[in-house]
Formats: structure tokens, C-alpha cells, sequence
């Protein structure tokens, strides 16, 4: 049986769980993190969520029974020394989606990304994200309509692939 749960807009009030989705989002335990409260000062990644909330800033939360949230899709704009991905246009934002490792596999992550997409389509003309070669979430961003537009080291000297979906 599938998990019940309501997809939801992401608010400023959001921003501790954003941190908490960003640390696995980003493969942080790899590093040797052990929170999201890790990301707040690393200086690649804290730039995903640190003021949530400003102009641009689009986002959906995932949440079940009793208002416990399970995951959450989100994009930002980066500017000037912000942006990460050379490859990619200015005005272009950066994606990041997690979910609680306890319920991946329950389709989840494809319903945040799916109302995401359709969400950022009225603002946005394209949304971009990095994804490490081995991680199996590289499918769900394929079947989404992502494509692979650069090959990068990652923070952690690992191969990762810059995927764009044209909104």
C-alpha cells in the first residue's frame, strides 16, 4: 500500500527541513557530515537554501500523516558568483530534491519533481541539477526528460553529470 501524503508549497518557515533535504540531497555523509546544519557552512552548498524564500526561490514540500514532512523539491536562481554550472544559461535555475531515506522507493521524489516542474514552468524556462554518476536517481531525472549537458568533478573529486529539463 502506498504511503498517503500531500504535496505542498514550500514557505520561508520551510528552511530547517530544506537543510535537512539538502544534506541528503547532496551525499553529504560522504563527506563526513552528519546533519544538514554541515551544509549551513559550506560554501557550495549553503548557497541552496541559506534566506529561503527570496525572489525566485520555488519549492515543494512532500508530507504525511500527522504534518511529518518526508521530502522536498526546490529550485534557485544563482547569479554572477553563485552559479555553479558554466554550461548552463544565465537565468537557469539550480534543482535540488531529497527525501527522508526511510521512504525512497514509495514515489515520492517523482511526485515533488513532477509538481515542481510543472510549478517552475510558469517562471522558468529550463531548471538544471547535478547528479553523482552512480546514483540511481539518474534514471527518475531521465524519465523526467532531463538531459545529460556537461560531465563534472564533484566537491568530493567524483565524476557527476549536469542535467537540464527544458521547461
Amino acid at each position: 500500500m502506498a504511503l498517503p501524503y500531500i504535496i505542498r508549497p514550500t514557505t520561508h518557515v520551510d528552511e530547517p527541513f530544506l537543510w535537512q533535504m539538502l544534506y541528503y540531497a547532496a551525499n553529504m555523509a560522504e563527506d563526513g557530515a552528519v546533519s544538514g546544519d554541515d551544509a549551513k557552512t559550506h560554501p557550495y552548498l549553503a548557497k541552496y537554501v541559506r534566506g529561503w524564500g527570496r525572489g525566485g526561490d520555488l519549492g515543494t514540500i512532500a508530507v504525511g500523516e500527522g504534518a511529518q514532512p518526508l521530502g522536498a523539491a526546490w529550485v534557485r536562481l544563482l547569479i554572477g558568483a553563485e552559479k555553479n554550472y558554466a554550461a548552463v544559461a544565465d537565468g537557469v535555475p539550480e534543482l535540488a530534491v531529497a527525501v527522508l531515506p526511510q521512504y525512497i522507493g514509495q514515489g515520492i521524489g517523482a511526485g515533488l519533481l513532477a509538481r515542481l516542474l510543472d510549478d517552475a514552468r510558469a517562471i522558468y524556462s529550463a531548471v538544471v541539477l547535478s547528479v553523482r554518476a552512480a546514483n540511481p536517481a539518474r534514471r527518475l531525472y531521465e524519465r523526467l526528460g532531463f538531459v545529460v549537458v556537461d560531465t563534472v568533478v564533484n566537491r568530493v573529486g567524483g565524476e557527476s553529470f549536469v542535467m537540464l529539463r527544458s521547461l
